[in-house]
């Protein structure tokens, strides 16, 4: 589990007040699936909100802890069903460009399609 300054804390609760909750749990709790999906969501976004239904105030703690030790990401916040985490993302993880797209060549036109162009561009003259 990452720890954090208490100034460090207070930047991040204020980039988090306007994000939305990106994973719920729910009356099977936290399964590896929902694991995974925390963690890919850390790695897209370093800082993200989860929001917890019908889970009571002492398992909440506990899984706030849970989450945190298994993820190694920060506590920030804990606000009735809402939790708060973050972890930095790696420096040396770059995101790997795309080859730019190539455009593919006009198939040859037949006689009919070649006099139609021609036809419809001799009317925009």
């Amino acid at each position: 589990m990452i720890e954090i300054s208490p100034t460090q804390r207070r930047a991040l609760r204020a980039a988090a007040h306007h994000l939305k909750p990106v994973v719920s749990i729910s009356q099977k709790g936290l399964t590896p699936s929902v694991l995974a999906e925390i963690d890919r969501c850390l790695k897209a976004h370093e800082l993200i909100k989860l929001r917890l239904y019908g889970i009571d105030r002492e398992v909440r703690e506990a899984l706030f802890l849970e989450i945190c030790s298994a993820l190694d990401c920060a506590e920030v916040q804990h606000i009735g069903n809402l939790l708060v985490l973050w972890r930095e993302n790696p420096k040396d993880a770059t995101p790997q460009k795309s080859a730019p797209a190539v455009r593919r060549k006009a198939e040859p036109a037949t006689k009919k399609q070649a006099a139609a162009r021609s036809e419809t561009r001799s009317q925009k003259r």
